[in-house]
């Protein structure tokens, strides 16, 4: 597999490989969990694997962590084979989602637990996990037990335990998912300048889609145990490269058929953002969709459904012939007289923002 360069976050550039799979398959019994799956993530990147549930991702991350065994495949790690290399052998650590802290420990024991588990001495450890609990914002609570402490907090305190080891790769496994939305986001942040400060390459598993596109250099779009794209989030969102991915990241109007042909003028399968459409009051505009001499599509609709959704509000616009378009507008300005439920309302987009999709 050819290496390219990648401009990580952290503004470096590199080509060394932190994980590489091969051909890789795990099943169970007759389930197929992952199908042959080809992946490499560079080191230093800040990589997600995003789709939705059953999708084969959080096996993924238990295979390259040595909890579970491929079928079939090859497994490599800094460009060792790990393959049959139990867990605690592999330059990986693992952050759950439940962050899986010992209840009657302190914050420091915790943290220092992979090193007590190897038999450092009890300076060095405490070194370490003074080190690593200053990094992630929590040296002042070393004698803390984790009942003591905040949803993000004890996030932090697993964290410093997975770095306590240097590891050379951190994965992921959904560790905001329990988090309200605040503290998500705010979490989302930390681990962004986490990555960055120490320098390790981190693997996410994630089925939260904005999560993958602000925190991630790289994004592969997990479904039914393969992988339907790999790319940066810009790439990813803006040319995905098939239907699952333009409904799967962000939200997308999917456009089909006859309904390709009526909206965008021509045939195949097309998806159009809905923040690029724009509203207009309807000045006798064009029942049909059709194009203007500076290359944009406008059509008459009428509006069926509005929802709030503090920064932007979402339409629902009903087009000749049935078909439908979603539109995002955010809440900059007042909306044109016409964006009212019932109300006949102008749609304008660039010709180019109607990307086509491999059927």
């Amino acid at each position: 597999m050819a290496e390219t360069e990648t401009r990580t976050r952290t503004g470096a550039t590199t080509t060394r490989t932190a994980v590489r799979l091969e051909a890789v398959t795990k099943d169970f019994g007759t389930v197929r969990a992952v199908d042959a799956v080809d992946l490499t993530v560079r080191e230093g990147e800040f990589f997600s694997l995003l789709g939705p549930s059953g999708s084969g991702k959080t096996t993924l991350l238990r295979l390259i962590a040595g909890f579970e065994q491929p079928t079939a495949g090859r497994i490599e790690l800094a460009g060792e084979d790990v393959t049959a290399t139990p867990p605690n052998r592999r330059d990986a650590h693992t952050v759950f989602q439940d962050y899986a802290l010992f209840p009657h420990m302190s914050v420091e024991q915790n943290a220092a637990y992979a090193l007590t588990v190897r038999g450092v001495r009890k300076a060095e450890r405490l070194a370490r996990a003074r080190e690593a609990l200053t990094t992630v914002r929590l040296d002042g609570f070393a004698t803390r037990r984790p009942a003591e402490l905040s949803g993000g907090q004890r996030q932090r305190v697993a964290l410093a335990r997975a770095l306590v080891d240097r590891p050379a790769v951190l994965l992921l496994d959904e560790p905001l998912g329990a988090l309200d939305l605040a503290l998500r986001q705010e979490m989302q942040t930390e681990l962004k300048e986490l990555q960055r400060t120490t320098g390790i390459t981190f693997l996410l598993v994630t089925h939260d889609q904005d999560e993958a596109l602000t925190m991630s250099d790289r994004i592969a779009v997990v479904r039914d145990g393969r992988i339907e794209q790999t790319g940066p989030p810009v790439e990813v969102y803006e040319r995905p490269a098939t239907a699952f991915v333009a409904g799967f990241v962000g939200t997308t109007n999917l456009l089909r058929g006859e309904a390709a042909v009526r909206v965008v003028g021509r045939p195949g399968t097309y998806s159009i953002r809905p923040e690029r459409i724009l509203l207009t009051d309807p000045a006798e505009p064009p029942a049909e969709a059709a194009a203007s001499s500076d290359g944009r599509r406008t059509v008459t609709g009428r509006v069926t459904d509005i929802v709030h959704a503090g920064a932007h509000t979402r339409f629902t616009i009903a087009l000749p012939h049935g078909d439908r378009l979603t539109v995002l507008r955010q809440n900059l300005t007042g909306l044109p007289q016409s964006a009212r439920r019932d109300g006949e309302i102008g749609l304008s987009w660039d010709e180019k923002d109607a990307f086509p999709v491999p059927s």
